[in-house]
């Protein structure tokens, strides 16, 4: 045996987790916290686990076939995982560690009563907290009884929810162990759970206590509902008292049962208010030892309160660290950019190096503090506008904090709150304002391409930063600014006006069919046009059918007829190889450097559409807006004062067709530019690979601008600092960021409140008008697609590198978006009927659902 088989609880601390497991570091840390009482205890170590693990030489075997199935596979992850668990606990714990665990039982008191616990090294983290994943046991008695619940701890690694559970978190089996926490157990009058921050809002300036009576095990099996009590700044201010019928209580020789509760008592509160204020104060402090919001487990006894766990609530989102105790309101930045996936910490950087405005970080995410907007009374009315035009869900989450007296203080003027200075200067309706646009924009790129070809070392990151400001006055044209805002503007026109003259909505959906200039709905048709190539090619077809490889375009022209498609996909990614699924994150893969994204486009094309599809599409399109325009301009000339009304209905029309389109075309611009800094910056890594500097290229996308750049300059690397943003970027990807989210912590994304809507039918925004009805597809990776002609897309959000899969469908469902955001403008230049901001549309419809999408009205039936 080695000394560090068992420890004291007083010997550990927060830092030991690779030695105690999570809940043991944690208690150890819990106990040197001043006024925060800790029943006594020790750890049986890690040390020990590894020595029995290696008693049985065969879960190696199994631990590789484990590591080998699909989270998914729930039959082969429990008959595996009951093999290693049975295997665990036949080998005996060796005399010298059980001599040891007796020693320190004896300590406890010769007839104490335990509690033992698993403790795991990937348990009670601040990035996966696993509650509940492994296994604790109550008032234990004796020590044999003691030594065998210790070995069931050690298998409750492998019960069937902690591997699915780590599985699903991207954790190795075999990097993770387990200590087992053996305490004297607490018989308490009252036990239960406190949340330090608010789980259900977020709100960190609102502590949450659940209480019932007995131990608190009938709270976490669900036995009982708890009473629930909100607390903030030292007071009560909420309270829900539950009728607790039952409770679990200790037997006297070992063992608990559930018992009935006096029916005089069910109803009386477990704690009194002062008692949870007491309880909220302990809470306090250890939040600040711990330095994060806590689920803390609470015993109350004849003698105070004691604390037998604290772990880290895992599921808050992050509140942007501003540096002040002033409130502010943030906005998120993925919602309007069609991308609510975290972002890498050098794709985070870069975009905030070339935003036109200040962005702050957290939780992977983007978002703009909007408190000065919203706390001038002149900006405020015209931002919430704004804001409301494109998501109304934003808007009333806005409206809901501005609702709380004094959260948003009152400041002098900041200005309109509309669109950006300049912006709605009028512009003449002319088309050669839009070429001038894209050739000023395609001329800063070439040069762009040129300048930076010579450029490495420290003098690329220099260039780049001047590169950066190049990227913001072009984002910032004035010019540029006017024409999307004209698109907007007469678009928001002729809907209001034709609602109010002819009763019709949502008109601009059809007068903008197949509308000039727009790249991104060119970039769907265009992949129609390949596929023309490809189609009359049955070997290219064959091929394509089987590829995984990303070099398959060499591979392609050794076949007959592959040149030609090689060449045609090659063209395309030419023009459009820099987009991705969430490309604003700049370390997303790009289409340029993982072709085998657009096959299952390109077969879909292939299979579901005859040559010259996308000419056809275009100009059935373009005729259809016409014949709209026609009618309108027909039906308003028979209105009293028809005449002005046409002729001013017809100005909006003809405005509209010119300068909607170039609205996608500053993102491809930003998207462009992006691409050549990502290789250049690949470039860079490269030789730091070489030089030994970082272990793979990839690395550094877990690194800001500056922090790369400062390796570069000193040819040295974080490797602890690299893993840690890996851990949090994948913690990240389990959070769900808000629309709205205040320094409280508090996460808000808004209501509808509307009632013109069928009973149980899903509410959204509608966006391209029309009615269809069809096949869910749920998508959630547009490598997976596998569309045919009538099917409905159902995704979490679009942004423009999904525009491929929009001339196969034949409508759109999306959890995020916007009225003038990218799936939303595509979808109305294709005439898709569309909804979007559809909450939880990836679960509530389920792939291969019959729905009906209503894209005038702006809901979802799902159909029997």
């Amino acid at each position: 045996m080695t000394e560090r088989d068992v420890l004291d609880l007083q010997e550990v601390d927060e830092t030991q987790v690779s030695v105690v497991g999570g809940k043991g570091a944690n208690l150890g840390g819990l106990s040197r916290i001043e006024d925060i009482r800790v029943p006594v205890g020790f750890c049986v170590t890690t040390d020990a686990f590894r020595r029995i693990m290696a008693e049985a030489p065969s879960i190696g075997d199994r631990l590789d076939e484990l590591s080998c199935l699909d989270p998914d596979d729930r039959e082969g992850i429990r008959t595996l995982s009951a093999q290693i668990r049975r295997s665990i606990e036949d080998i005996a714990v060796p005399a010298d560690l059980a001599a040891a665990i007796t020693r320190s039982l004896a300590r406890l008191g010769e007839h104490a009563a335990c509690a033992v616990r698993s403790s795991a090294t990937a348990e009670d983290l601040p990035t996966a907290s696993f509650a509940g994943q492994q296994d604790t046991y109550l008032n234990v008695m004796g020590p044999e009884e003691v030594l065998r619940h210790v070995s069931r701890c050690w298998a409750s690694l492998f019960t069937e929810r902690a591997v699915t559970y780590r599985r699903r978190n991207g954790i190795d089996h075999r990097t993770v162990h387990m200590a087992v926490v053996v305490q004297r157990m607490v018989f308490p009058e009252a036990a239960g759970i406190l949340f330090t921050a608010d789980p259900v809002t977020g709100n960190r300036k609102v502590a949450t206590v659940d209480a019932g009576f007995g131990l608190g095990e009938a709270l976490v099996s669900g036995l009982v509902n708890p009473d629930v009590f909100k607390v903030r700044d030292g007071e009560v201010v909420g309270r829900t008292i539950a009728a607790k019928q039952r409770a679990v209580q200790a037997l006297p020789d070992g063992g608990t049962r559930e018992v009935a509760i006096d029916s005089r008592r069910q109803e009386l509160p477990a704690l009194t208010d002062t008692q949870v204020v007491r309880l909220v104060g302990l809470g306090r402090r250890i939040e600040a030892h711990f330095g994060r919001p806590q689920d803390i487990e609470w015993c109350l006894g004849d003698d105070g309160f004691q604390i037998v766990q604290s772990r880290p609530i895992t599921t808050l989102f992050p509140v942007p660290e501003v540096g002040d105790e002033e409130n502010h309101v943030y906005l998120s930045v993925g919602h309007q950019q069609m991308m609510t996936d975290p972002m890498r910490p050098l794709g985070l950087s870069v975009w905030q190096l070339t935003a036109m405005a200040p962005m702050l970080t957290a939780g992977g995410r983007l978002f703009v503090d909007a408190t000065r907007r919203l706390a001038s009374p002149a900006s405020r009315a015209g931002f919430l506008d704004v804001v409301g035009r494109g998501d109304p869900l934003i808007r009333d989450a806005l409206e809901t904090v501005l609702g709380r007296d004094g959260f948003v203080p009152s400041l002098p003027d900041a200005g309109p709150g509309g669109p950006p200075a300049g912006a709605s200067v009028p512009i003449e309706t002319d088309p050669a304002v839009v070429t001038e646009l894209i050739e000023r924009s395609q001329t800063s790129v070439a040069a762009l391409r040129r300048d930076i070809r010579t450029k490495t070392g420290p003098a690329l990151f220099d260039f780049l930063l001047e590169a950066f400001e190049e990227h913001k006055r072009v984002l910032g044209d004035p010019l540029s600014l006017q024409v999307i805002m004209a698109g907007m503007e007469a678009t928001w026109w002729l809907n209001d006006k034709l609602w109010e003259w002819l009763d019709e909505k949502n008109a601009a959906d059809t007068l903008t069919l197949s509308a000039p200039d727009n790249v991104t709905s060119e970039m769907g048709l265009a992949l129609l046009d390949v596929a023309d190539v490809i189609r009359p090619r049955p070997e290219v077809v064959a091929f394509l059918r089987g590829v995984e490889d990303e070099g398959f375009l060499d591979e392609l022209a050794k076949i007959p007829g592959g040149t030609e498609a090689r060449d045609a996909i090659v063209a395309y990614l030419d023009r459009y190889g820099m987009r991705c699924v969430g490309e604003i994150d700049i370390t997303r893969p790009r289409w340029r450097e993982r072709p085998t994204t657009l096959v299952p486009a390109i077969l879909d094309n292939v299979r579901n559409f005859e040559p010259g599809a996308a000419g056809r599409r275009f100009e059935e399109g373009r005729q259809k807006a016409r014949k709209k325009e026609q009618d309108v301009l027909s039906r308003l000339r028979a209105l009293p004062d028809g005449d002005r009304k046409a002729d001013e209905a017809k100005r909006m029309i003809d405005r509209v067709r010119t300068f909607i389109g170039y609205r996608e075309y500053p993102k491809y611009g930003i998207i462009s530019r992006s691409f050549v800094y990502k290789q250049a910056l690949l470039e860079e890594a490269e030789r730091l690979v070489r030089a030994d500097v970082l272990a793979e290229k990839e690395d550094v996308y877990y690194l800001t601008f500056p922090e790369f750049h400062d390796v570069v300059r000193s040819r040295q690397v974080d490797d602890g600092l690299i893993q840690r943003r890996k851990d949090a970027f994948r913690s990240y990807q389990a959070l769900t960021p808000p629309r709205v989210l205040t320094s409280d912590g508090e996460a808000v994304n808004g209501a509808y409140r509307r009632d013109d809507a069928p009973a149980g039918a899903l509410i959204g925004l509608p966006v391209s008008a029309g009615t269809v009805e069809g096949r869910a597809r749920v998508i959630l990776d547009i490598a997976q697609a596998d569309l045919e002609p009538g099917d409905i897309l159902v995704t979490a959000y679009t942004d423009p590198s999904w525009s491929p899969l929009f001339v196969g469908i034949a409508g759109l469902v999306t959890e995020v978006g916007g009225l003038m955001t990218h799936g939303a403008v595509i979808a109305r230049e294709y005439g898709l009927p569309a909804v979007v901001g559809v909450e939880g549309a990836t679960r509530l419809i389920r792939d291969g659902e019959r729905i009906r999408v209503h894209g005038t009205d702006g809901y979802v039936e799902i159909l029997p």
